[in-house]
C-alpha cells in the first residue's frame, strides 16, 4: 500500500432544491438534483503516527476538530478500529467557503474514500455511506462521481446518468465575497410558507426534461427554495441573476444555501463573455468558468 495519496475534491451545484417541510427530528425533508462541477480542492494524505494532523492553505479555515476533514479522518480511524496509525492531511483550498457549493462536504467524502484506500479498504460501501451521512447531509453525494437525485434530508442518493443536453454548456460561478449560513437559511424559511412546504415531484420533472434534451424546459425548472430568504436579505444576488439572464444565460440560480450564483451558458466561449460583462458591471469579484464534472 502507498504511504501517500493525493485526491481532487470536487464541488457541486444544485439544479433544484425543493424543501418539502420540517421533520420531527429537526431536519428538513427535501428533494434536490445535484451535479458535480469541474472546480476542485486538492487533498494530500500521508500515513503517520497516531492522531490526525491537518494543515490548510487557507489561514482562516480552522484545522482542529471543528473542520470536516479532521472530523472525517477521526471518524474513519475510529470506525476502522485503527489505533496504531494516524494521518497527516494537507488541504489546498480553491473552492470558496460558505458558498453553497458543498466544498467542505466534498472534502469530508474525499477524506473517507482516500483513507479507505490508504488503509486497504477496511470499510464497506455501506459503512462509508453511514459515516458520510453522520458528518453532513451533502457528504454522501460526494462518495460517487455522478449527478444524483437526493432525498430525505439529502443523504439518500440516487445516482443519475449524465445529461447529454448539458454537455456543450458551461457554468459561470459568481461569489459575492460573503457567505450565507446554512442554518440561517433554513431557519428563515419559517417566514415563507410556500418555500417551506414545497410540492413534491419537481425533481423528477426536471430530470425528465434533462433526459429528453429540452434545455429550455429544464432551465425553466431550475429552482431553489432557499433563494426566497437569501435574495430578500442580499438583493445583490437577485441583481446578479437578472443581469445574467438579460445577457444570454440559459438559467441563473443560487446554489444550495448560497451565496454562489451560477449561470448556465450555451458554450464555454459564451460563459467567458458573460464573465467579462459581470466583471465590467459589478467590479472585481470572484468568478470562475467551469464545466460539468
Amino acid at each position: 500500500m502507498p504511504d501517500t495519496l493525493e485526491k481532487d475534491s470536487p464541488c457541486k451545484v444544485n439544479l433544484l432544491l425543493n424543501i418539502l417541510g420540517k421533520r420531527p427530528d429537526g431536519f428538513h425533508e427535501l428533494e434536490t438534483v445535484m451535479h458535480p462541477i469541474g472546480l476542485c480542492d486538492r487533498l494530500e494524505f500521508t500515513l503517520g503516527p497516531r492522531r490526525v494532523h491537518l494543515t490548510c492553505s487557507e489561514p482562516t479555515l480552522p484545522v482542529d476538530a471543528s473542520n470536516l476533514v479532521h472530523r472525517a479522518a477521526t471518524l474513519f480511524l475510529r470506525q476502522a478500529q485503527i489505533e496504531d496509525r494516524g494521518v497527516r492531511i494537507h488541504l489546498d483550498k480553491r473552492i470558496p467557503m460558505a458558498a453553497g457549493l458543498g466544498g467542505g462536504s466534498g472534502n469530508a467524502a474525499t477524506t473517507l474514500l482516500a483513507l479507505n484506500q490508504l488503509f486497504g479498504q477496511p470499510l464497506s460501501s455501506a459503512q462509508l455511506a453511514n459515516a458520510a451521512a453522520s458528518l453532513g447531509s451533502d457528504v454522501p453525494f460526494f462518495l460517487q462521481p455522478h449527478p444524483a437525485l437526493a432525498s430525505g434530508r439529502g443523504e439518500q442518493i440516487e445516482p443519475l446518468e449524465r445529461f447529454p443536453v448539458l454537455a456543450p454548456t458551461a457554468l459561470l460561478l459568481i461569489h459575492p465575497g460573503f457567505g450565507i449560513s446554512t442554518a440561517w437559511a433554513y431557519q428563515a424559511l419559517v417566514r415563507f410558507p410556500k418555500a417551506l412546504q414545497g410540492k413534491p415531484g419537481r425533481a423528477r420533472q426536471l430530470i425528465g426534461h434533462l433526459r429528453n434534451g429540452d434545455l429550455a424546459a429544464a432551465s425553466a425548472g431550475f429552482y431553489n427554495a432557499l433563494e426566497t430568504p437569501a435574495l430578500e436579505k442580499h438583493p445583490l444576488l437577485a441583481l446578479y441573476q437578472e443581469f445574467l439572464r438579460e445577457h444570454g444565460a440559459c438559467a441563473a440560480l443560487m446554489s444550495g444555501s448560497g451565496s454562489t450564483t451560477f449561470a448556465v451558458a450555451r458554450s464555454q466561449a459564451d460563459a467567458r463573455q458573460l464573465e467579462e460583462k459581470v466583471q465590467a458591471k459589478f467590479g472585481p469579484c470572484w468568478t470562475a468558468v467551469v464545466g460539468w464534472a
